[in-house]
């Protein structure tokens, strides 16, 4: 069973898609990265995962 577990994530800020469709899931002991570009979307995905969105 998975620690963390999101699925089909969007976010939209007015007309602009920002995430679309993010599914991934994190298992005990498994260590994720999240790394791109400046404005590819990494701190609004965290925010989403951590309900602060």
């Amino acid at each position: 069973m998975p620690m963390i577990e999101f699925k089909d994530v969007h976010k939209w800020y007015g007309d602009f898609h920002v995430l679309k469709g993010i599914d991934e899931s994190v298992e005990q002991g498994e260590v994720l990265v999240i790394c791109g570009p400046s404005g590819s979307g990494k701190s609004t995905l965290i925010r989403c995962v951590n309900r602060l969105e």
